[in-house]
């Protein structure tokens, strides 16, 4: 039997992991998908082509890497039970803009953006593990406010939608195609809590 890592070398392998995916990302950027080779990446990440080879056989296996990284915060522990709608969705709201803040959702945006006439897989890659279940855990939430009387929703992908877009179009999009755009934390609280009392006006039910 094989013995398991050590917590060294698990720690030495997340942080090469890291290197890589950064790497990565900086060169699809620079040269494009196509152009950077696995061997350059692991130049640029300052690893040996083995070791890049045994986490990320293929270019693919590694732009999916870079999908699951910057979509990583996806899981939102602290989200209150259903019941609250105005609670559940603030944690969410701000949870949203946090990920959306991230540099990595924006080089991987742009990255999808760019290689998107040539290689629609990876949109496709981008949209199925990364946006896709990010959605569908506020589209589910959603489902279980309405379920507990705390919501009226119909169409739950529609007001999930509605939540989000609000949210992204002011913090997130702009960022893609204006050079230094900037929202402070404030204004960015400010977003979200607007978002949030926009969809509960909508949907909110009175539990009293």
């Amino acid at each position: 039997m094989t013995p398991a890592p050590s917590a060294y070398h698990q720690r030495v392998a997340e942080e090469k992991r890291a290197l890589i995916v950064r790497a990565a990302t900086e060169l699809f950027l620079e040269s494009g998908y196509d152009r950077a080779s696995l061997a350059r990446i692991a130049e640029s990440a300052g690893v040996s082509k083995a070791t890049l080879f045994k986490q990320f056989p293929t270019k693919a296996a590694l732009f999916d890497a870079i999908v699951i990284d910057s979509w990583a915060r996806n899981d939102v522990a602290d989200v209150p039970p259903s019941g609250d709608l105005t609670a559940g969705l603030t944690v969410l709201g701000r949870h949203y803009a946090t990920l959306l803040g991230r540099p990595e959702m924006t080089d991987l945006f742009r990255i999808v953006i760019a290689e998107l006439p040539r290689f629609p897989e990876l949109a496709r890659a981008h949209f199925s593990q990364g946006k896709l279940p990010y959605f569908e855990s506020v589209r589910t939430y959603l489902v279980a406010e309405h379920e507990a009387g705390a919501a009226d929703v119909d169409d739950p992908e529609m007001a999930a939608t509605q939540f989000l877009g609000m949210i992204s179009n002011y913090l997130f999009w702009p960022r893609l195609v204006l050079p230094g755009w900037t929202v402070t934390p404030d204004r960015t609280t400010a977003v979200v809590d607007e978002a949030v009392r926009t969809t509960v006006a909508r949907y909110g039910r009175s539990t009293s």
